[in-house]
């Protein structure tokens, strides 16, 4: 089975800026991947390539065995690092949005996570904290039957309450057919929900590791070893 996702020498320069450098990556089925890494390293980079926002300068990325493009668009499902909805909107009007614009977008379960959150849907994003606006826009990436979820810093900024319950909606609302890969530098947050890890340093690679391998092998933990790896 091809992976669901992987990077061959994949490059991205932006003018005179090595953004990434000669990735080699596969994500498979079925597993939760953090990509780790301090700010400015390539991480974001790398989710816009996948997801065909930009276009590598070198090498290949592939989804499903296919470059990012038009056929690709319905199995990737993405969360971007900032909010991209107006504030005027409401609830109700984003989710109609999304079930014209994504034929697996899965009405009835967003507006169940909703009700369990007892956010109305007739509510505009302007009356909201910035944590319900966070679980609104995850129910709406994770409300689709998608093989691949790109969650870019999904719990940056947010009380640990929230991030307890966006970890817990990740792990709840994704098929074993499909992969989950969470950029962050917050790694004790989501280091219990991970299968595999992926440091990437200065657009590099620095490991690829699975966190069970991590912990046996190495006898620590991957925040004790991020910190040990980035010096931090």
């Amino acid at each position: 089975m091809e992976p669901i996702l992987e990077c061959r020498v994949l490059g991205k320069r932006y003018g005179s800026k090595q953004a990434l450098a000669s990735v080699d990556l596969k994500v498979e089925r079925g597993r939760i991947v953090g990509l780790l890494g301090p700010n400015g390293s390539g991480k974001t980079t790398l989710i816009k390539l996948a997801t065909g926002l930009l276009s590598p300068s070198a090498g290949q990325i592939l989804i499903d065995g296919k470059a990012p493009g038009v056929e690709t668009k319905e199995l990737v499902s993405y969360l971007p690092d900032r909010p991209y909805l107006g504030d005027w909107m409401k609830v109700n009007d984003i989710i109609d949005l999304f079930a014209d614009f994504y034929r697996n977008f899965d009405r009835v379960k967003a507006l169940e996570m909703l009700a369990r959150l007892s956010i109305n849907p007739a509510d505009r994003l302007k009356t909201m904290s910035k944590g319900t606006k966070e679980k609104v826009q995850l129910i709406l990436v994770m409300s689709r039957s998608a093989s691949l979820y790109l969650l870019d810093e999904p719990i940056g900024g947010v009380d640990p309450a929230t991030r307890d319950y966006i970890l817990s909606t990740i792990i709840g609302n994704y098929s074993e057919e499909a992969a989950v890969v969470i950029s962050t530098h917050l790694i004790a947050d989501v280091e219990r929900v991970l299968d595999d890890v992926v440091f990437i340093e200065n657009g590099r690679i620095a490991l690829s590791s699975s966190v069970d391998a991590i912990r046996e092998e190495r006898g620590m933990s991957v925040d004790a070893l991020f910190r040990e790896v980035f010096k931090c």
